[in-house]
């Protein structure tokens, strides 16, 4: 039996139109700005004429961009399924040309390796990135293909794909190896889903199973090249998720994309195989993160130096690492445990990474990224201010573009894919993951029904949802209560239904009759969220919540010196939406003080009991901490003192 018969199926993003709303608003923006920065920006540093035979200049440092160009064509592909746009069709056609022509004999599809260095081919996969291109421009040819109908890149793809599966394997003149960065053994479940294609199942299993094993792999390429292993400047292979079998480890360590890009197409694979004990670790590893290692805005990943995770519970706040791209690795991981295991604790990590870290990512008006989205910001601190060459961070505003640019691409495909979250079916019931106004048509209980939401989710907890069907169908319609979420009020047909969730999500199970309408009330009541106690940097401090939306301060609303700032237990909070606030937000206003010395003279250090304290009450402005950064610079944090 089939993956697709077994476990809950997400809606393809394909059925799903979202027009208006919280996320129709950000869609319009990511077509009608970030795609088009994103497409001005790859051409103008080379990335897409990589591809082109004509071009005979060929940076030797490019051997990430197939990434950023597949991701953009994933983008295209997502937005013209639902918004026809032929320039965007022509500039992707140009390229997948372009591929075409330079693309070997035997398959192999890698501009850098085709162009600069031949000789090098999978001679390196610890760090060069090959197999990790390969994936993104599957997921790129899969998606082109499926909006547009066009198959000329998905050929190319397949082609590469059975080049690589030539390549590796356990077999007499196979090498054994895996890729540095994953990202692959997701891409060919996902064409093994597109294809119905077997061996692409089996080569993404190999690809998970064979990793970390010794003798070690990246040990022997190494020595093959003439390097001492040993000189690997991430001193471990923990750094790729290779120090290890996947079935061996215990935490999530080293490089945060990696990881769940890895633990994503791990997942993959178990809906797949029926793998208990694979199952089994992803579990243990999905807790570990979400549980000691992740940011409440659901942003992953501590450490600049590894690009990835440091030990349980560190979590700085102004030198936080939290890369856009994990979030969204970490949604794609979150999407397939769903599956294996419906409980609505996967789509509350997502929603909090949909709502908070991610678009944190990409500015208001969608030509600006963040890589990395720190929780505090102080424009004039050193070395803070001072502007990282290949992440771009600055850590108090985006910019547009950095030489390792794997997230603004990515920003545009996730942003465009956003309605494949939504819902979800298994052959006798609906599951509704996320709410925004949408309109969705999906087959369930032998026939066809359109799902319609009418909401101003996020910024309240209303949600109706209409059905239409051409006949009565019998079917359970489940629909998520946050976990934030401390009461709700459920009516069908204006019939109020008593009903506790069952794993997340209140079950209506009856005859659907066309016309029916489902009204769902969430309270959004504003919270004070303190962390673990482990949490060293946060304690003595809370965080601002209302929905799925973490607020922050900024100095433009609030002034200089937000450390000093202190949010009285005692201080009523209010909420207010602020229509001339980037297109309409809500926000959080309440009294605080700041306490501030009045005496302090020239020293650096002082007694205590020389300093006087005053007490100076405001009012205090907290926005989307997903909206920071779109003012002037200035000062930022979300943990704010509470005494």
């Amino acid at each position: 039996m089939t993956a697709q018969v077994k476990f809950p199926q997400f809606l393809p993003w394909t059925a799903i139109r979202i027009e208006r709303g919280f996320w129709g608003e950000r869609q319009s923006i990511n077509r009608e700005h970030t795609i088009p920065a994103v497409y001005h920006q790859s051409k103008i540093t080379g990335r897409l004429d990589a591809w082109n035979p004509e071009n005979a200049h060929h940076p030797v440092t490019h051997i990430f961009w197939d990434s950023d160009t597949a991701k953009w064509i994933e983008a295209v592909g997502y937005s013209v399924a639902t918004h026809p746009n032929p320039e965007f069709e022509r500039q992707v056609d140009q390229v997948v040309d372009w591929m075409e022509q330079v693309q070997l004999a035997d398959g192999y599809a890698n501009s850098h390796f085709i162009a600069v260095e031949p000789e090098k081919r999978w001679r390196n996969l610890r760090d060069q990135h090959e197999l990790y291109c390969a994936g993104h421009l599957i997921e790129a040819a899969i998606v082109y293909a499926q909006a547009t109908g066009k198959r000329k890149l998905l050929d190319i793809l397949c082609r590469y794909a059975d080049h690589i599966a030539a390549a590796f394997g356990r077999h007499e003149g196979q090498k054994r190896g895996y890729c540095g960065h994953p990202e692959l053994e997701l891409a060919l479940m996902r064409l093994y889903d597109a294809t119905g294609e077997k061996r692409y199942f089996e080569l993404s299993k190999y690809f998970v199973d064979e990793r970390g094993h010794e003798p070690h792999y990246f040990d022997q390429e190494a020595l093959e090249r003439g390097e001492n292993p040993r000189d690997f400047w991430a001193r471990s292979y923990h750094y790729c998720q290779a120090h290890e079998p996947i079935r061996d480890q215990t935490e999530v360590v080293g490089h945060s994309v990696r990881a769940s890009y890895l633990y994503a197409g791990a997942a993959a694979i178990a809906l797949e195989s029926g793998d208990e004990e694979l199952v089994k670790v992803l579990h243990h590893l999905w807790d570990d993160l979400t549980q000691r290692q992740m940011y409440i805005t659901g942003g992953v990943g501590s450490a600049h130096t590894i690009e990835g995770f440091s030990f349980p519970f560190d979590l700085p706040n102004a030198t936080a690492y939290s890369e856009t791209c994990s979030s969204i690795a970490l949604v794609y991981w979150g999407q397939r445990m769903f599956r294996l295991d419906p409980d609505s604790r996967y789509i509350d990590i997502m929603e909090r990474a949909l709502y908070n870290c991610i678009l944190s990512g990409v500015s208001y008006d969608g030509t600006l990224f963040f890589q990395c989205n720190p929780l505090e910001s102080y424009p004039n601190a050193s070395p803070y201010d001072r502007l990282d060459r290949l992440s771009g961070t600055t850590y108090h505003r985006r910019l547009e573009w950095f030489d390792v640019s794997c997230c603004p691409p990515n920003l545009a495909r996730f942003v465009a894919s956003v309605g494949t979250y939504f819902y979800s079916t298994t052959q006798e019931r609906v599951y509704v993951h996320l709410y925004n106004q949408n309109r969705a048509t999906l087959s369930i209980g032998g026939g066809s029904i359109e799902l319609e939401q009418e909401t101003n989710y996020p910024w309240d907890g209303e949600v109706r949802i209409h059905l239409a069907a051409a006949r009565p169908i019998r079917f359970a319609l489940a629909l998520r209560i946050p976990r934030w979420c401390r009461e709700f009020h459920l009516k069908v047909n204006d019939q109020v239904v008593f009903s506790q969730p069952e794993h997340g999500y209140v079950v209506i199970e009856r005859e659907w009759q066309n016309g029916d309408e489902v009204m769902l009330s969430l309270d959004m009541p504003i919270e004070r969220i303190a962390a673990h106690p482990n949490i060293r940097q946060d304690v003595g401090c809370i965080a601002l919540q209302r929905g799925p939306i973490i607020y922050c301060l900024e100095e433009a609303d609030n002034g200089a010196g937000l450390p000093h700032v202190i949010i009285p237990r005692s201080s009523l909070l209010s909420y207010e939406f602020d229509v001339a606030l980037f297109g309409g937000v809500g926000t959080i206003r309440g009294e605080a003080v700041r306490s501030e010395p009045v005496n302090w003279r020239s020293e650096l250090y002082e007694p205590r009991s020389n300093v006087e304290f005053t007490q100076k009450p405001f009012t205090f402005k907290a926005i989307p901490y997903c909206f920071w950064a779109n003012r002037q610079p200035g000062e930022m944090r979300v943990w704010i003192r509470d005494s």
